[in-house]
């Protein structure tokens, strides 16, 4: 059976009210950047800790970091995002679990932690690198001055350290982006979700996924040349060169 092509259908109006099918891509392309946004803000937060522990001289530290990096980074995202959905409300206290179920947008909320999470586990492993390739007579300096150990992170081996693994965290930003497409299994209707459901609602479905990946494509062309300028801007001599 033949294919028939229709590269007009974006322009044709979607069953489901909301405007075109190209349309539908675009709301659906907007979804999945606000929950990546989203989860990279928690996967910064999480993961900056957790860094920042592993690198601590105390072994409690040390072994809470490790802990937590090994529970999040060894899961499949998947069954954490079915966890954190499906098996949480059923094990916290009655009223809690009925709340969770009920509140709005709970997919949407349920994708940015749960994404957000799994991310941290890999950044806080990119921040640890970043601050053990610091020259050891940085952190003696700082301590020479008198500074306390969260100055010394704060003014000292943090900056340093984040502008070392800005290439690799823009790799990890756009896992994160590209890792929102698995929030379709609990619901969350982003950029994969609205191609499904074109190819569900016209058969078009190369179409579709052709669309969905152009999209995916330029969202992160514009991410790498947007970290390759910061990089320049904040790059160390001997650290990062600026190409």
């Amino acid at each position: 059976m033949n294919y028939h092509w229709n590269w007009r259908i974006f322009f044709e109006p979607a069953p489901n009210g909301t405007g075109s099918y190209l349309d539908m891509l675009l709301s659906g392309l907007v979804l999945t950047l606000q929950t990546a946004i989203c989860a990279w803000i928690v996967a910064l937060t999480f993961g900056s800790v957790i860094g920042v522990l592993r690198t601590l001289p105390s072994n409690i530290a040390g072994r809470i970091g490790f802990a937590y990096v090994e529970l999040f980074r060894n899961m499949p995202l998947l069954v954490q995002l079915f966890l954190w959905f499906f098996v949480l409300p059923e094990i916290v206290p009655q009223a809690w679990g009925l709340w969770l179920k009920q509140m709005a947008h709970a997919p949407f909320y349920t994708a940015a932690a749960g994404i957000g999470l799994f991310m941290s586990a890999r950044v806080a492993e990119q921040l640890r690198a970043g601050i053990n390739s610091l020259p050891r007579g940085q952190g003696l300096a700082a301590t020479a001055l008198g500074l306390t150990t969260l100055q010394k992170y704060r003014y000292v081996l943090l900056p340093m350290a984040f502008r070392i693994i800005l290439p690799p965290l823009t790799s990890e930003f756009l896992n994160t982006i590209k890792n929102t497409s698995v929030a379709i299994t609990i619901g969350l209707i982003e950029l994969t979700g609205q191609a499904r459901a074109m190819q569900e609602f016209s058969f078009q479905v190369f179409e579709a996924f052709t669309a969905a990946t152009l999209l995916y494509l330029l969202v992160n062309a514009v991410v790498v040349t947007a970290m390759r300028l910061l990089e320049r801007r904040v790059a160390i001599p001997g650290y990062i060169t600026g190409k």
